[in-house]
């Protein structure tokens, strides 16, 4: 019975243990701690904005090799305070390509490290004067690490940690940079293919 049964368990291990080399889909809910909205105009009166907002975004990508994964994603994100009799708005969307190196143990989890690099679009507006909607593309790069988790052959929950710098806008005599430090959680759905 013994000898019957190892191969069965073998393969069953192997299934699971293996990295699977598929395309994928997800959506992730992004918590944003402290994004930062920096006015900073020439003469040295600025501030720096730090507020905590959530932002949603969507991926979809394909394990290239067994420790390497490249993903599309898109985001957005907003914030609005008021501060020194000022209201700041401003609203983001990011295009990102991401590359991962990750590694899997027990085909349950798989921790991982990754770089983005895209394109943000930053729109906003100082006590809806200055309109900051004409600059609207900037260079985004970001930084995150992770860990993956497996529910099953086509569920994977996904939790992570990410710095991403979404660019800087000139405003005449003033820039502003908007960068954040995000947790998130999301859930992709593996085709197998």
């Amino acid at each position: 019975m013994c000898i019957t049964a190892l191969p069965a368990l073998s393969n069953t291990y192997d299934y699971y243990d293996a990295p699977k080399r598929d395309n994928y889909v997800g959506l992730r809910l992004h918590k944003n701690d402290n994004i930062a909205f920096r006015f900073e105009p020439d003469n040295g009166n600025g501030t720096t904005l730090r507020d905590d907002k959530f932002g949603i975004g969507m991926y979809i990508g394909n394990r290239l090799t067994d420790h390497i994964k490249i993903e599309f994603e898109t985001l957005y994100n907003a914030g609005r305070e008021e501060k020194y009799d000022n209201n700041f708005e401003f609203n983001i969307w990011s295009n990102m390509l991401n590359f991962y190196m990750y590694q899997q143990f027990g085909g349950a989890v798989e921790p991982y490290a990754g770089l983005g690099i895209g394109i943000s679009g930053i729109w906003g507006s100082i006590n809806g004067n200055q309109n900051i909607s004409g600059s609207t593309a900037d260079m985004s790069w970001a930084a995150m690490i992770g860990v993956n988790f497996a529910l099953n052959s086509r569920i994977d929950l996904n939790l992570g940690l990410k710095y991403q710098n979404y660019g800087d806008i000139d405003m005449g005599n003033t820039s502003t940079e908007i960068d954040a430090t995000e947790f998130y959680i999301g859930g992709a759905y593996k085709f197998g293919l």
